[in-house]
């Protein structure tokens, strides 16, 4: 379960659809690589989702592309505010940082093509998305994407989600997700979104429920609400096959379900076991063919064998029936 860290503040007077454009942000950056840091000096390079520990020192790593002599930028990027400036480099000048992170907490290292942020003693504010980018006068590219969530050592995490096992379904076949939400002692309203990360296509928001408690109900003798809320899916093909990601937004946090992979069957399975038992059928034929076909050379070759036997055994009975018919005829002429 990951868990991302948004400013109350932000969080309160955000619209919805503002909201769910910076969680969908939130979430492309977390399905490339999720990553827990339990030291307290990290480093990692690309695309990914960071939770560290207050106190701790992160570093960020970007890579100039070979051959180019863009300018590299490092912008932050917090829920529910504009992208902010923190440094710029170029090849063949000085780097520069705006005048919010001109801190000795933050350093960049541009030796060797390098464009590496690092950041030292984590604080909370220090939770967002950092993007490293490149320009030049034809073209922009992100480097590097990386949501940083800053935990403090007595963080209370208020909600637990639980979800639904790895589904396999044939084609045509109907599933239903589940997503179990235990919030804990926090009675403020929250909200569940379904993600969907897949190869063939980028991760998106796909549903959302926005804060309905129909389906929750409260333990006994305890202040523990769980709710359980299901995604149900007909007529499944393969373009449906992924992971399913449940995350809820409660009391200020974000937090992502570790997800249910739905597989489908592919056709191209039953499309080899019908060219399998095609195979084996062309083969039985052949088999049952030459089988007759050599029955039939040996029932002829038997025959053959038959005639001339008797045809031997008849030979020497010729000359008796001359000797007989000659002694016919003496007789005759003696009478």
């Amino acid at each position: 379960m990951k868990i991302v860290l948004i400013q109350h503040n932000h969080f309160n007077t955000m619209t919805s659809a503002k909201f769910i454009f910076y969680l969908t942000c939130l979430f492309l950056g977390k399905m490339v690589q999720t990553t827990d840091l339990d030291s307290s000096s990290s480093v990692h390079q690309g695309n990914s989702f960071l939770s560290v520990q207050t106190g701790g020192n992160l570093t960020l790593k970007c890579i100039r592309e070979a051959g180019t002599a863009a300018k590299l930028y490092w912008f932050k990027h917090t829920l529910g505010q504009k992208p902010r400036l923190i440094s710029s480099s170029y090849r063949f000048t000085n780097l520069t940082f705006d005048a919010e992170f001109k801190n000795p907490r933050f350093t960049v290292d541009t030796e060797n093509d390098q464009n590496h942020l690092r950041i030292i003693d984590l604080q909370i504010n220090d939770s967002a998305t950092y993007y490293c980018v490149s320009s030049n006068t034809h073209k922009i590219i992100f480097l590097a994407t990386t949501t940083v969530s800053v935990q403090g050592s007595s963080s209370n995490i208020p909600t637990l989600i639980n979800q639904s096992p790895s589904e396999t379904i044939q084609p045509g076949g109907s599933v239903t997700l589940n997503c179990t939400v235990q919030t804990g002692t926090c009675d403020g309203q929250h909200s569940v979104y379904w993600f969907k990360d897949s190869e063939e296509s980028h991760p998106g928001l796909i549903y959302t429920d926005g804060g309905s408690t129909d389906q929750c109900e409260r333990k006994a003798n305890t202040q523990t609400h769980t709710c359980d809320y299901n995604l149900p899916m007909e007529s499944l093909n393969p373009s449906h096959a992924g992971t399913y990601y449940c995350a809820v937004a409660s009391c200020g946090h974000i937090l992502f379900g570790d997800g249910t992979k739905l597989d489908i069957k592919h056709e191209k399975d039953s499309r080899i076991l019908v060219y399998f038992l095609s195979g084996a059928l062309t083969f039985t034929i052949i088999l049952n063919v030459l089988l007759v076909f050599l029955l039939c050379m040996m029932n002829k070759r038997n025959r053959c064998e038959v005639t001339e036997s008797h045809a031997r055994c008849s030979a020497p009975s010729t000359p008796n029936a001359e000797v007989r018919l000659l002694l016919f005829y003496h007789s005759n002429n003696q009478a």
